[in-house]
């Protein structure tokens, strides 16, 4: 697993695609953070607050993590090569993993450069150093699981076509869905938000570690981990 995991970075890494996606990701944040005018711009708000980070990393994300993930298997059916991993002395299990944490690995180091932006808003509080440190935290530990949610959604995506782009519609459309869809078709009559990743990236994002939420993120990627195994099975 670890081979192919590698094997991930390395390809990320030797294309314009590794640079390419932790560019896209600061650039369209730092724009909208603390250049843009608007309600994600933490200069007009007037206090020392990251929660406009929080809420727009899901909606970057939605969009970026699909744009990695891909090429994860489409590629591999297009060029021929899946076959040829298949019959590497390696399980099909440890593949999609080695995909799956490929792909998280670049995510996460794109992430990384972001906790300047935590040191920024501490020296813009008034005193220096006042600012929400537990919802801080817990809005990147949401941002955390909800990067390994969409990654698998998007590893899973990848198993349904040749044509990347295809693939990528695909992993949008479950992201969407699966984040705000049951959120923006609840009512006060039908309440069903608790089905949808925003209620309880939300939950996590206030704090509070409630394993109900944590719970909820795991179940959703061990199940599309689950069934990317299951798809290639058939192939």
């Amino acid at each position: 697993m670890f081979t192919i995991i590698k094997r991930e970075i390395n390809s990320f890494f030797s294309s314009t695609i590794g640079y390419l996606v932790i560019g896209v990701f600061l650039v369209i944040n730092g724009l909208f953070l603390w250049v843009f005018s608007g309600n994600y711009n933490i200069l007009d708000a007037g206090f020392t607050d990251l929660s406009p980070f929080f809420e727009l990393a899901p909606w970057v994300l939605l969009f970026l993590i699909p744009a990695v993930c891909m090429r994860a298997f489409s590629d591999e059916m297009k060029m021929g090569t899946l076959e040829l991993l298949l019959t590497k002395p390696i399980s099909l299990k440890q593949i999609v993993l080695g995909k799956y944490f490929g792909a998280v690995i670049l995510i996460l180091i794109a992430l990384i450069p972001t906790i300047l932006y935590v040191f920024t808003i501490s020296e813009l509080g008034n005193p220096a150093g006042n600012w929400d440190v537990g919802s801080t935290i817990g809005s990147y530990i949401g941002l955390l699981f909800l990067v390994f949610a969409y990654t698998s959604i998007g590893i899973f995506s990848s198993t349904f076509s040749q044509n990347q782009i295809v693939a990528f519609i695909i992993s949008v459309f479950l992201c969407f869905v699966l984040y705000y869809g049951f959120d923006g078709f609840s009512s006060s009559s039908f309440n069903i938000s608790d089905l949808g990743m925003k209620a309880h990236f939300d939950s996590v994002a206030r704090g509070v570690l409630d394993t109900r939420d944590l719970i909820y993120f795991i179940s959703i990627t061990v199940f599309f981990i689950a069934l990317t195994v299951l798809k290639l099975k058939q192939k």
